[in-house]
């Protein structure tokens, strides 16, 4: 545990009090998080800058509502239903298709109608809300795996998260889902986290349940030194759209569509830390960095431009080490 703990050290390894007291409750003024909590009021940001989102299809904000969503969405096989005010990926439910009058769940998996709608009503009512609060029900198009990412996301699309912080992007990895995950790309989940290098776009590690691996655990396939598609414009559309909210720490997740490419699936004012052992290397240096080199007033390319200095210095140094 000594050899853990101060691997950690070494590495600027910061913890949920540590980010909690000197960035989130900092940098997050709390009359903003639910510009980030509510994932329809995300999309309206989003949609106002002309930053790009999934589609929706339905929303139920009221038990009177729900009955009404199977026919709102007679015409889509495919979709998403998820809380608006969900976290840590609760009470989604993705549905891949029909067959004999039923859904098809991620897997494979039947869903009837009337459990549809009893899923729905149980989103409106708090079920899965942050802090049990009454929801709304949303349905979004379901994205497309981009074909660069097919064999290493099993039953489901990967995600891009990129920690932005006062502006500056300094930190990125991918989630890729499994069998044990359903589809859906949340570590606690059973997702694989996967580093990304901010200057080159390649992933560089990679960790499921908190441990190194090299290999998808179904697929097989390599996940080390695979480029992400379009991973400069992801970064893009994260700092673009924590811009909109007026939060200096956020995770922004980004899906890359096969059709639409990059575009942003939700913001998040408290963001995991398991990106840092994603990467193999601590925060606390990058974020330091950003503090030291702060210019309230530079520009789009150059926040950007100046994360991936940051990144390229920190990942010089020695990393965080695995002990078994």
């Amino acid at each position: 545990m000594k050899r853990i703990l101060e691997s950690m050290r070494r590495a600027g390894v910061i913890g949920i009090n540590h980010r909690n007291s000197r960035y989130t409750l900092r940098c997050n003024p709390r009359h903003l998080y639910p510009l980030v909590d509510d994932k329809l009021r995300t999309k309206r940001l989003c949609q106002e800058a002309g930053i790009p989102t999934p589609k929706l299809l339905a929303v139920a904000t009221h038990q009177h509502a729900v009955q009404a969503l199977p026919r709102k969405l007679a015409a889509y096989d495919k979709f998403v239903l998820k809380p608006a005010r969900g976290a840590m990926g609760n009470g989604i439910v993705v549905l891949t298709g029909r067959r004999d009058g039923k859904f098809l769940r991620s897997g494979g998996r039947p869903l009837d109608v009337t459990d549809l709608v009893y899923h729905a009503a149980q989103i409106v009512s708090g079920l899965y809300a942050i802090a049990g609060h009454p929801d709304a029900a949303m349905a979004e198009e379901l994205l497309v795996t981009h074909p660069a990412l097919a064999e290493v996301s099993i039953e489901g699309v990967p995600d891009v998260r990129v920690i932005v912080y006062r502006g500056v992007p300094v930190m990125a990895m991918t989630r890729l889902p499994t069998v044990s995950s359903r589809g859906r790309a949340n570590l606690h989940q059973g997702a694989v986290g996967v580093g990304i290098d901010l200057v080159s776009g390649m992933t560089t590690h990679a960790t499921l349940d908190n441990l190194p691996i090299r290999r998808h655990p179904d697929s097989r396939a390599l996940l080390i030194g695979r480029p992400i598609p379009s991973f400069d414009l992801a970064v893009d559309s994260a700092v673009r759209a924590t811009d909109q909210t007026g939060l200096g720490y956020v995770g922004a997740d980004i899906v890359i569509d096969a059709h639409l490419g990059p575009v942003v699936l939700e913001l998040n004012a408290r963001p995991g830390l398991a990106v840092q052992l994603a990467n193999r290397a601590g925060l606390l240096p990058r974020l330091s960095a950003v503090d030291a080199s702060f210019r309230p007033e530079r520009g789009l390319d150059e926040r950007i431009a100046l994360g991936r200095e940051i990144a390229s210095t920190s990942s010089s140094r020695r990393g965080l080490v695995y002990v078994a």
